[in-house]
């Protein structure tokens, strides 16, 4: 059977989504993103990419149109698309979702993201944990069981962007009013900055480490996986030794 092939109950359907617009990753990321999640979650499972671009994508990985947001032209990348993801009916998919920024890097074990209990599960965030949000790197539901996240945008788009800094965080806010929001074990999906680099001034002569338990480490501020590889920060004056374990896992 193929991989995109349902099983015969697609309420029990498992789905890998991903989203890819513009031009900042390259199908390289979704390419290897697939291989990663091959290598790590068993059985049948359907991967989606969203993309306005499915160029140089792997055969394995269904590409299908991102639906329109219409936000207005010029504002400031903030990850809205993702609430796309919430569609009521998503280009007609069923099942459980766990979505995937395209720039981890999967180090271990995917089964239990689909088994561990909870209605809606998120990271929560590494900085301020006092705070309900969460990152949206990884996130779980069923699909279309949400489209009231998606709805209530659209229909406040203005104000919700004027009160919440970015997407997940009004996704957060949102699905924790409802009772719904809930967290992955903490060990389990680290950040490279925050957990994998190591304290000033150890950092100028000790490698980033792949923390112990993870198993989807998340790349976000001021590096990815390529920069984690070749040593490289873009923020001036801040330092990191190559991070040779990436390269074990980051790879088709």
């Amino acid at each position: 059977m193929s991989l995109l092939a349902e099983p015969a109950s697609a309420a029990r359907a498992r789905h890998i989504l991903c989203m890819k617009w513009g031009t900042k990753y390259g199908p390289e990321y979704v390419n290897r993103l697939y291989a990663m999640v091959r290598r790590h979650l068993r059985g049948e499972f359907g991967f989606v990419c969203l993309t306005d671009d499915g160029a140089g994508i792997r055969s394995e990985v269904q590409c299908l149109p991102i639906p329109p947001l219409a936000l207005p032209a010029g504002i400031p990348e903030r990850g809205w698309n993702k609430l796309l993801t919430f569609s009521a009916d998503l280009h007609g998919l069923q099942g459980t979702a766990l979505f995937l920024d395209v720039d981890v890097v999967i180090t271990a074990g995917l089964d239990e993201f689909f088994t561990h209990p909870g209605e809606f599960l998120i990271i929560h965030d590494y900085k301020r944990p006092w705070r309900v949000t969460g990152n949206s790197s990884v996130y779980r539901f069923e699909l279309g069981a949400h489209a009231d996240v998606l709805e209530h945008f659209r229909g406040h788009c203005a104000q919700l962007r004027a009160q919440f800094r970015n997407e997940q965080a009004y996704l957060s806010d949102f699905l924790h009013r409802q009772g719904k929001l809930q967290y992955w074990p903490a060990a389990w999906c680290p950040s490279f900055k925050y957990h994998g680099i190591p304290p000033w001034p150890t950092n100028y002569w000790r490698p980033p480490v792949l923390p112990a338990g993870a198993r989807i480490v998340i790349f976000h501020g001021e590096c990815n996986p390529p920069d984690a590889l070749a040593g490289r920060r873009n923020r001036r004056w801040r330092h990191i030794r190559p991070a040779a374990w990436v390269a074990e896992h980051w790879r088709e």
